[in-house]
């Protein structure tokens, strides 16, 4: 006999449509996304803020500073040719 109840309320269970149980599943699916997002950003944020504040190669100073007279030589010789 408790073969029975326990066979009828099982079917029960096993009746209900999936659309009943899929809106906790898409919850718990967009808690976990939106977990992991955020997550990720604070990880994101944490790494970008030390590599900030290195100071500035020496090398690479001495490039930029240059790059900045070559173009500003070149400036120079482009507004001589136009005059």
């Amino acid at each position: 006999m408790t073969d029975l109840t326990e066979v009828s309320t099982d079917s029960g269970h096993a009746q209900q449509p999936e659309s009943a149980q899929r809106p906790a599943v898409d919850g718990r699916l967009l808690v976990w996304a939106a977990l992991i997002a955020v997550s990720a950003a604070a990880a994101f944020v944490v790494a970008r803020s030390f590599t900030g504040r290195r100071e500035p190669d020496p090398t690479s100073t001495r490039i930029q500073s240059l790059i900045d007279e070559a173009n500003q030589l070149l400036r120079s010789l482009d507004e001589q040719k136009r005059d």
